[in-house]
């Protein structure tokens, strides 16, 4: 395989200033790829700058944050998205709607924005960053199970309806990541169950899982490569679970 496999592509990756997010900007720019990352984070900035990418700082939140980024792009990947915990009746209405906004809604909007020039080129790679909870679910997390779940149906008809313009829709539905979010949900049950954060890992996060240890941001960078890679055309609808086998049992 080329060095540079992805010489004279063009991606977008949603939430790049950190995590998986991170990560896949790093991987796809070494593959060749000309990457424009998008972030709420303004450590966007010197992300893009160490990896000879582009910026753009904007609230995905925001409907209209959308129409700021790049639409003429050969690779979409939708990975930006927050955690809640809450018990539903503690939940708000606005907080639920603002994860749906950001984890569902905005990857549409993306794919309504992208998808007609990967069409007429006939070549296109999505790659929505789904999660184990887009097909399970752990209490006190609704906003994110409802989105997860949402974000797999409309990665499905997003691969039908693309299927005949040479463009691929697929999630990477990973289990608990090595990131700063994940971090704090640890720190945060360790304080609130009166333990360390060793046996939070092992006794909550890691509880259903084969593989006990965390997932690196760069495992599922890689699988999100892979994806882009034209040996992946046949490969479309799916999503490819990096849980350590919680979903096996």
């Amino acid at each position: 395989m080329s060095s540079s496999p992805l010489a004279g592509r063009t991606a977008l990756v949603t939430g790049g200033a950190g995590g998986i997010g991170r990560a896949c900007v790093e991987i796809l720019a070494r593959a060749g790829a000309t990457v424009h990352l998008v972030d709420v984070d303004r450590a966007a900035v010197d992300v893009a700058r160490e990896y000879d990418a582009v910026a753009h700082v904007a609230d995905l939140t925001d409907p209209g944050a959308v129409d700021t980024v790049p639409g003429d792009v050969d690779i979409l990947v939708n990975n930006a998205g927050v955690q809640h915990i809450a018990p539903i009746p503690e939940l708000s209405a606005e907080r639920f709607t603002r994860i749906q906004q950001l984890m569902v809604t905005t990857p549409f909007q993306l794919m309504r924005r992208c998808l007609p020039a990967m069409s007429a080129r006939g070549w296109g790679r999505i790659v929505n960053i789904s999660s184990v909870h887009g097909v399970r679910a752990s209490p006190y997390k609704a906003a994110y199970v409802a989105a997860k779940h949402g974000l797999e149906g409309l990665n499905k008809v997003a691969a039908l309806e693309a299927a005949p313009h040479g463009v691929t829709s697929n999630c990477v539905a990973p289990g608990y990541v090595r990131t700063g979010l994940v971090a704090d949900q640890v720190a945060d049950q360790a304080r609130s169950r009166g333990i360390d954060e060793d046996a939070v890992l092992d006794e909550v996060f890691l509880r259903n899982t084969a593989v006990k240890r965390l997932i690196e941001p760069e495992e599922v960078a890689a699988v999100v490569l892979w994806l882009c890679g034209d040996h992946a055309a046949y490969l479309t609808g799916t999503s490819i679970p990096l849980d350590g086998g919680w979903t096996a049992g």
